[in-house]
């Protein structure tokens, strides 16, 4: 009850009398009450429990204007990093399933896909997952409630049931971590009414036949690549660059690989309508800014993946002075993740300045618990994160990408070492590796503290992750030269980077 009789501006009012009469009269309380049952959220309210505190989690999943729907774990084991690896995999077999007759195998032709078993077999396990979370939160003691929260002073969360029932939960600290949703954009006519997005692709009981997928991000691409791989005509459009923040020269070859692949691109082409026929199809649209022209295409799905807004439209922030930036909307945060108002933090995506990842939201949320709950002083460092695009030849990156590394230090002041390689399983299938590619950006100097790694090709996240602890730990180029390789891998390559951008060297790895 301290948090009530410590802070007896609360009390001033007849809501707040009535609410302090709410809780007074056994309604809950608690030392810290979680908003959005997500990554971050999640990870938090868990790490606080086992400090012993009384903990509660908000989660509420508003439908998607086409009225998908899920349950607890957030954006990435709904609609985000699990299905969309389940399908990249899905992808991948079919490629592997081609390959498999240069080694032997007899395959049957035509082989088909079917996606309702795919998507079926990815929503079960997703399934599987919600209740997973919900053990997990019960055998943690931490108190679960499906609605949703908005504030109605600093301390005091007003929640409504989907049936539109009435709570109050008070709290002596709050986090909010309610993540972001994909954008609609609104300008274009029938984008909201005929298109669709991440929020439903995983979703969809029947295949999304011939789709457009507008924007550039990697959500864009990732799905683009699975929906080629899978044996569907799959265009993407894009208005400028290719996966924007990352490293440009990767993105590039990203691309290259997706249309030698199979996936269309629409490059410099903005969409301007789009228009349902009465055959059911969705008829797109554009203008060709490079042309000046007009051009239009049917569609059985159009997907929009142009950003994501941050989830905090109905959560009453400016009544308790929450800060937010005006331009992204996201929550104005500082080293310890607290918020303009000292009891009131925010982690993961609705953060402001943070990467949108799920380990990074995990790890802010128990780092923030154990200095809430646990007298701990550890900041969340987000340098050297690393990351991978799930796209059809993967790209893994840890560091600074080669643009941000001329802009911090100079290009008289890296050095990029650099191969083009070929993945021996790529040999007997006579797959094409002119994209498997990989650099590492180092300090010119005599020590050669390595700044970034980027890689394209198979199973990118596991090297990545392996590469990321040294880097972590302020790696340097000649000790990564007395790392012996292991043979015979795609990860050795990288031990052996030796040729220079600046030499003008052929960087293509021969021999084995």
């Amino acid at each position: 009850m301290a948090a009530l009789w410590q802070r007896p501006e609360r009390l001033l009012g007849a809501a707040g009398l009535c609410r302090t009469a709410r809780a007074l009269s056994g309604k809950s309380e608690y030392d810290l009450l979680v908003i959005g049952g997500g990554s971050g959220g999640l990870a938090c309210a868990k790490e606080a429990a086992q400090f012993g505190r009384k903990v509660a989690v908000l989660d509420y999943v508003e439908p998607s204007p086409q009225g998908t729907k899920w349950g607890l774990g957030g954006t990435c084991v709904n609609v985000g990093c699990i299905p969309k690896k389940l399908m990249h995999q899905a992808a991948l077999l079919g490629s592997a399933l081609k390959d498999a007759q240069h080694y032997g195998w007899n395959i049957s032709q035509p082989v088909q896909h079917t996606w309702s078993v795919m998507a079926q077999a990815v929503q079960n396990y997703v399934k599987s997952l919600n209740w997973g979370h919900r053990v997990q939160l019960q055998d943690k003691k931490v108190k679960y409630f499906n609605i949703k929260g908005s504030f109605s002073d600093p301390h005091t969360i007003r929640g409504l049931t989907k049936a539109g029932k009435e709570t109050f939960i008070t709290a002596e600290k709050i986090v909010i971590a309610t993540g972001g949703r994909p954008k609609y954009p609104m300008h274009i006519a029938g984008a909201l009414e005929y298109g669709i997005t991440s929020d439903d692709l995983f979703w969809l009981k029947e295949s999304p036949g011939k789709t457009l997928v507008v924007g550039a991000s990697y959500v864009s691409l990732e799905c683009a690549g699975f929906l080629t791989g899978i044996g569907l005509d799959t265009t993407v459009m894009m208005r400028s660059i290719p996966l924007r923040g990352f490293d440009q020269q990767m993105s590039s070859l990203v691309t290259e690989h997706m249309e030698s692949y199979g996936t269309k691109f629409l490059k410099k082409c903005i969409p301007t309508k789009v228009e349902k026929l009465e055959s059911n199809k969705l008829q797109v649209t554009w203008q060709n800014t490079d042309l000046g022209t007009e051009e239009t295409d049917s569609f059985d799905t159009v997907m929009w993946a142009v950003g994501r807004v941050p989830d905090t439209k109905t959560l009453n922030l400016e009544t308790v002075g929450v800060k937010t930036n005006s331009e992204t909307g996201k929550i104005v945060v500082d080293a310890s993740e607290a918020t303009s108002v000292p009891h009131i933090y925010a982690v993961g995506d609705i953060t402001e300045g943070r990467p949108e990842l799920t380990p990074t939201a995990i790890a802010a949320g128990k780092l923030l618990a154990r200095r809430l709950f646990g007298q701990s002083s550890e900041l969340m460092d987000y340098d050297n994160v690393p990351t991978t695009v799930f796209t059809p030849l993967e790209y893994g990156c840890v560091g600074l990408s080669e643009e941000e590394a001329v802009q911090c230090y100079g290009s008289d002041n890296i050095e990029v070492y650099h191969a083009y390689y070929k993945p021996l399983e790529f040999t007997v299938a006579e797959r094409d590796a002119t994209q498997c590619y990989m650099k590492m950006v180092c300090l010119r100097e005599r020590e050669q503290r390595i700044l970034g790694l980027h890689f394209i090709g198979p199973n990118a996240g596991e090297v990545i992750q392996g590469f990321a602890l040294g880097i972590k730990c302020g790696a340097t180029y000649p000790q990564l030269m007395k790392t012996i390789g292991i043979h015979p891998t795609c990860a050795e390559e990288i031990t052996k980077l030796h040729i220079t951008k600046r030499s003008g060297l052929d960087a293509t790895v021969t021999g084995c």
